[in-house]
């Protein structure tokens, strides 16, 4: 026996946890190449590899054609049939059991052994290498599975290292990343730290697979939501949509299948312990729990909480709606960078857009340029030197004339009707006579 291999297999049976099923694989594998190689063959389909789990050994078995005496042309996969016959009487004689030299004619069958110890030394190393490629290679694959089947799940796991571009966190024996992109811009990790996050992707790599995790996905607060409130575990309460700016605010909508079960109630708890725990996790992100609702008006007036507004008007194509602000809550219907105003926007639906505007801009006979939300001020800029300064003008100059329009607002033509679809859903409202 060839200690050297056998101490490598019985190592890897203690550090790995592959199946033995699998293993019983690899072995064959890598000792048929090794013995194609070792032979000139052009297969090593012949051999039989058996790994002995219990005693920590080896055997090797190579199925021999029989042939007549002197015609043997290849002798490991060839044996004559004299020697053939030989062989087996002095087993069955060892053994103990009848042996009829009939049963070995030529053209049958013959197993024998095969003594490993012949590879030499530079061949056991290369087999050795092999094997812990083969092992290491199955490892990532389970590794690979096992975390694809978690995509989703929450884990917790340990800062081991951190880098420019991410953090590498451990979780039992395998290690995560958590990329720059996916945290929490106000949080900060030293190593050592704890980690709470969301598995949200699995890639294959060369190496181990990239294992990515997430504190900044709103599957995050999903998945927070499902471990505090039993009610969405039960399938009670149903989450239709999230908007997050993570570390700042995060606008969920749900709704109760049980009349009996108000859904924002559940959510908060009582005295607010459900959505504390949450927050908590999410340290001390602002959360407003909307009722869901199929009437899109209503929907906005509650996605645009802290603010209500005065007026809900919808733009002919339905992508887009405009919410008349009261002058003094215009700022807080924005909210910082946008906030307010885009999370509601997402709650709405995909590529739905609320455009706020100023109670008394709405009400005046002409709509500046600067009181509408999302207009560039280079664009504002280019068409007040051309003395266009309200919505109405650039509208009426489309009309009249689009190739001047473009020339001033330098947009190609996509972009410019894009401009004209945000602009129309500002007019024709009966409300706007007052």
């Amino acid at each position: 026996m060839n200690t050297e291999i056998v101490e490598a297999i019985s190592g890897i049976l203690r550090e790995k946890s592959l199946e033995r099923d699998r293993l019983q694989t690899i072995l064959e594998d890598v000792f048929k190449t090794a013995l194609k190689k070792m032979y000139k063959l052009e297969t090593g389909d012949p051999f039989q590899v058996v790994f002995n789990f219990d005693k920590g050994d080896i055997e090797i078995y190579v199925e021999k054609t029989i042939v007549e005496d002197g015609a043997v042309t290849i002798p490991e996969l060839e044996i004559e049939i004299s020697k053939a016959r030989a062989a087996q009487k002095a087993l069955a004689e060892k053994e103990g059991f009848d042996f009829d030299e009939n049963d070995w004619e030529i053209g049958g069958s013959y197993i024998d052994f095969v003594d490993y110890r012949k590879f030499g030394r530079r061949l056991i190393q290369s087999t050795r290498q092999m094997l812990i490629q083969k092992i290491r290679g199955q490892e990532q694959e389970n590794l690979f599975g096992e975390y694809e089947k978690r995509i989703g799940e929450i884990i917790i796991g340990e800062v081991r290292q951190i880098h420019p571009d991410g953090i590498r966190v451990a979780v039992d024996k395998a290690e995560l990343y958590f990329p720059r992109s996916e945290q929490v811009r106000t949080e900060k990790y030293r190593r050592g730290d704890t980690v709470k996050a969301v598995i949200l992707e699995v890639r294959r790599t060369n190496k181990d697979p990239d294992i990515i995790i997430s504190r900044r996905d709103k599957l995050l607060v999903r998945r927070l939501f499902e471990n505090e409130v039993p009610e969405i575990q039960d399938g009670i309460i149903e989450v239709h949509a999230i908007s997050r700016d993570a570390g700042e605010r995060t606008k969920i909508a749900v709704e109760s299948s049980d009349k009996r079960i108000d859904p924002v109630g559940a959510c908060v708890g009582m005295k607010g312990v459900r959505i504390q725990a949450i927050q908590r996790e999410l340290n001390g992100e602002k959360i407003d729990v909307i009722a869901w609702t199929n009437d899109r008006e209503l929907l906005i007036r509650r996605a645009m909480n802290p603010v209500t507004p005065v007026e809900i008007l919808f733009d002919p194509q339905g992508i887009g709606a405009v919410a008349v602000i009261p002058d003094d809550q215009i700022a807080l219907a924005i909210g910082r960078r946008h906030q307010n105003i885009v999370l509601a926007s997402q709650i709405v639906g995909p590529n739905f857009v609320i455009r706020p505007i100023k109670q008394s801009a709405y009400y005046a006979e002409a709509l500046p340029l600067t009181e509408v939300f999302g207009l560039s001020e280079g664009v504002v800029n280019r068409l007040t030197e051309h003395g266009i300064t309200t919505a109405e003008a650039v509208l009426e100059l489309y009309d009249n004339n689009p190739e001047q329009l473009q020339e001033y607002v330098k947009l190609d033509e996509d972009a410019l009707k894009a401009l004209i679809r945000d602009l129309v859903v500002y007019f024709d409202q009966p409300s706007r006579e007052g």
